[in-house]
């Protein structure tokens, strides 16, 4: 399968000024085989080391900081004659042996002229344990569940993967059907990497299902594992409550969904520890429709989104026909699975910051803003075919100078001020 991260990945590779590589992002996402394939497609060899309950790794790294004793261990531990520029160091798992992580500030200083990678499913949380972060030293990528696009190249419609980025809404609308379709597929597998796989290979919408199922399971044996004692059934009940959140009409994130009487202070650091793994991420409330949108932000109202729309139905068990044949899932779920579906396009696409607009004392409401070089976009959502906008007509009409997208069902249309595309351009 194709992911653009590979193209990050051999730019990051010809870099003057490279350093050693992070790899982050939730587990299940491709860190591992994106690193192996770089490895396999750029360089003659590849020193791969898995640092998950791996003692002679651990051996190595916590000695000291010498690199070159460092480099004759990997060189006897993986058995590859690791030589500057043409071998990729890869340290897998690598929040398991904290001293790895320091270990990269040194290759930077002492020996840049090697290539060295690590990638960590738990690295996030490992950072709050007190891991000595290579700040300045390193280089950071994010790596997120396959995109709509990377989707349809796994299915083999590199054509209408081409169409898609030629924005040629003329010719795009006359597939208008076929995009749809392929859109509902992908909101019922997602874009966990084998998932896809499966799907891809077999069709097989119970086969589907099931490995999204044991994704979610592994999720949440990493609750018992690795979250501190008094946090991981707080943690569960935060993540159990997600698709209720979503699936309301304001999704607002509100902590006594979770449990009556709930207040912030008994979930902040759930909610903490599942965004620092990657499984969750915050979308803060701006107060105010100006730049810069930061400065703007209420963090005390905030919506929550998990990391894939495929894992999100499977969590609710929404089932094929209800995703693939019927509308149920455009009017039962409140538009939930469209705005997931939004959030996790754009996160793909490094748009950030991504915040939602509400007016105070008002019913004013935007499901997105975002700031596109020098200017707001306001975006709404709408999950099927009815496009009612009170809210962004209202804004529009009374702010001329803003350009506005809504995302709906429908295909593309230009009105005025207001830019109407489908869901699968997002």
């Amino acid at each position: 399968m194709e992911r653009t991260v590979l193209q990050q990945l051999t730019e990051w590779k010809s870099k003057r000024d490279r350093k050693p590589l992070i790899l982050n992002g939730a587990r299940q996402v491709g860190k591992t085989w994106l690193l192996r394939e770089f490895a396999k497609r750029e360089y003659s060899k590849e020193a791969y080391v898995v640092c998950r309950n791996n003692k002679l790794a651990k051996q190595i790294f916590s000695q000291d900081f010498d690199v070159n004793r460092i480099l004759r261990a990997l060189r006897a531990l993986t058995g590859v004659d690791i030589t500057p520029n043409d071998t990729l160091i890869v340290l897998d798992e690598v929040q398991d042996i904290p001293e790895a992580i320091e270990a990269l500030k040194y290759f930077c200083e002492d020996a840049p002229e090697y290539h060295i990678a690590a990638a960590g499913s738990l690295l996030g949380i490992s950072l709050h344990e007190g891991i000595s972060y290579p700040v300045g030293k390193v280089n950071e990528m994010n790596v997120y569940p396959m995109n709509f696009e990377e989707f349809l190249i796994a299915k083999g419609e590199d054509e209408a993967y081409k169409l898609l980025a030629s924005r040629d809404f003329d010719t795009i609308s006359l597939l208008h059907d076929k995009f749809i379709d392929l859109l509902r597929q992908y909101y019922y597998v997602g874009g966990m990497p084998e998932v896809v796989k499966k799907y891809v290979e077999t069709d097989a919408l119970q086969e589907v299902r099931r490995i999204q199922n044991e994704i979610l399971h592994g999720y949440e044996m990493d609750f018992s594992k690795h979250a501190p004692k008094d946090q991981a059934q707080r943690i569960r009940m935060v993540w159990n409550s997600i698709p209720s959140q979503l699936f309301k009409e304001n999704k607002k994130f509100i902590y006594g969904a979770i449990r009556s009487g709930a207040r912030a202070k008994d979930f902040e650091m759930a909610i903490q520890w599942l965004i620092s793994a990657g499984l969750l991420y915050k979308v803060s409330r701006c107060t105010k429709i100006a730049l810069p949108l930061d400065i703007y932000n209420d963090f005390s109202a905030f919506k929550l989104y998990t990391t894939d729309v495929g894992l999100l139905g499977a969590m609710v068990q929404t089932t094929p026909v209800q995703v693939l044949v019927k509308n149920d899932i455009f009017t039962e779920y409140k538009g939930g699975m469209t705005e997931q579906f939004v959030f996790q396009q754009m996160k793909s696409k490094s748009v950030c910051p991504i915040c939602y607009y509400q007016a105070e004392n008002s019913r004013l409401e935007l499901d997105f803003l975002i700031q596109v070089d020098d200017h707001i976009l306001p975006i709404e959502v709408k999950a099927g075919y009815s496009i009612k906008a009170n809210s962004l007509t209202t804004l529009l009409k009374a702010k001329p100078e803003l350009k506005a997208i809504r995302y709906s069902m429908l295909p593309y249309k230009r009105q005025g001020q207001l830019t109407c595309l489908p869901l699968y351009t997002v």
